[in-house]
């Protein structure tokens, strides 16, 4: 009896996990904005 509960359990929080990976959704960048240059002479002032 304990299986099924633990069976049915699992399946319950596996489909929920499946389904929140399933609706989220990535943010989209806009092609206009673009990475700063990484300014790499000032990594000795600490």
């Amino acid at each position: 009896m304990w299986i099924v509960l633990f069976i049915l359990a699992f399946m319950f929080v596996l489909g929920n996990a499946l389904l929140l990976l399933r609706t989220t959704k990535t943010p989209k960048i806009p092609d206009h904005l673009k990475a700063a240059p990484d300014d790499e002479d000032n990594t000795s002032d600490w």
